[in-house]
């Protein structure tokens, strides 16, 4: 009973900030999809996923990317996985993330995880500017784990909106929050039917791998599973007309992962010469992806006056967040560092 209560604190759909999440009573079909495989697969229905619930294609663009490189029993282990998640996350400053994938490493590493250090390091170092290093493993094993490196500059930064700091409670007891945090890792490692690859492509349309993902080509479940993310992502959003793209786009590949200066001025500057209709959609789409934590409500309320729909709003983000993963992949060597595979630790 009380794993139970745990997971059902953590996961119900009052977790997620800003928009309502559809519950599985009022699922459509792709909606309907995505959770049976989110609770087959994942454990539970997880609020980093659900929250994007109000666009349908946008939530099975999410899980896809999630499951294909992340969750899938593939090349790499899932601890060295859980790793690179965690590094990603700490770069990026994303306490739910950190708290959950941390404990999910040392669910399965059986130890702080020390032999995934240089991966996990590694991950962290791709939130900083400029060029990056290349990951620590083989070219076999790159696919899973720079996938899993985007999967989560993207998932951060819809994170850091929608949901709390913590994946726990406020009200949880200060002496309980590292169990529930635990159980809720179990759930996702341990409770979940082993996953095997290709099976959320499915739902998704095939797309065009972007030349920057050159490196997913060797494992097609990946390469597919980003190629039309991306696209569903893209041809959600809607609302982004074309000079707000263009603005965006051009600001986030300048900064080249450079986080703005403190206050908003950056933010007038770079939306001064846009329509009036134009500029919250451009405010909102530059902060998620280059200051996702500095989000505020009234940036939610200026953007909502226009756009009042939850799936708006979520497809928005996704956009933004989604471009700046983009600018990581494009930062990225197309090799990787060595030709040793990634370990896989005793238990």
């Amino acid at each position: 009973m009380r794993p139970l209560l745990s997971l059902l604190m953590l996961a119900g759909p009052t977790r997620v900030r800003h928009v309502s999440v559809v519950p599985p009573s009022r699922a459509d079909a792709l909606t309907a999809a995505v959770y049976r495989q989110l609770k087959r697969d994942f454990g539970l229905i997880a609020p980093p996923v659900s929250l994007h619930s109000a666009s349908p294609r946008v939530l099975a663009a999410c899980w896809s990317l999630l499951r294909e490189t992340l969750v899938v029993s593939g090349r790499v282990n899932r601890g060295a996985k859980e790793a690179v998640a965690t590094g990603v996350s700490a770069g990026n400053a994303c306490g739910y993330c950190v708290e959950i994938h941390r404990a999910a490493t040392d669910v399965l590493a059986g130890t702080t995880g020390e032999a995934f250090r240089p991966l996990a390091d590694w991950a962290r170092s791709t939130a900083e500017p400029g060029r990056l290093a290349p990951a620590p493993c083989a070219a076999s094993d790159s696919p899973e784990i720079l996938g899993t490196a985007i999967t989560f500059h993207y998932l951060n930064r819809m994170v850091e909106i929608f949901l709390p700091p913590s994946s726990v409670p406020a009200a949880a007891p200060a002496g309980g929050r590292r169990a529930i945090i635990r159980t809720l890792a179990g759930a996702m490692v341990r409770d979940a039917t082993p996953a095997s690859r290709g099976a959320s492509p499915g739902l998704l349309a095939d797309a065009p791998l972007p030349v920057e993902f050159e490196w997913a080509k060797s494992e097609p479940s990946v390469a597919g599973a980003l190629a039309g993310a991306i696209a569903a992502i893209d041809d959600a959003a809607t609302r982004v007309s074309a000079p707000v793209r263009e603005v965006v786009e051009a600001e986030v590949a300048d900064r080249a992962g450079a986080p703005p200066a403190l206050g908003r001025g950056w933010l007038s500057e770079a939306t001064t010469r846009l329509p009036a209709p134009d500029r919250p959609v451009a405010r909102l789409a530059l902060l998620v992806a280059l200051a996702a934590p500095r989000v505020t409500d009234d940036d939610i309320a200026a953007f909502r006056a226009l756009h009042p729909e939850d799936g708006a709003l979520i497809e928005v983000a996704a956009w933004a967040a989604m471009t700046a993963a983009r600018n990581v992949a494009h930062r990225l060597p197309p090799r990787p560092h060595t030709d040793h595979p990634v370990p896989t630790p005793t238990q």
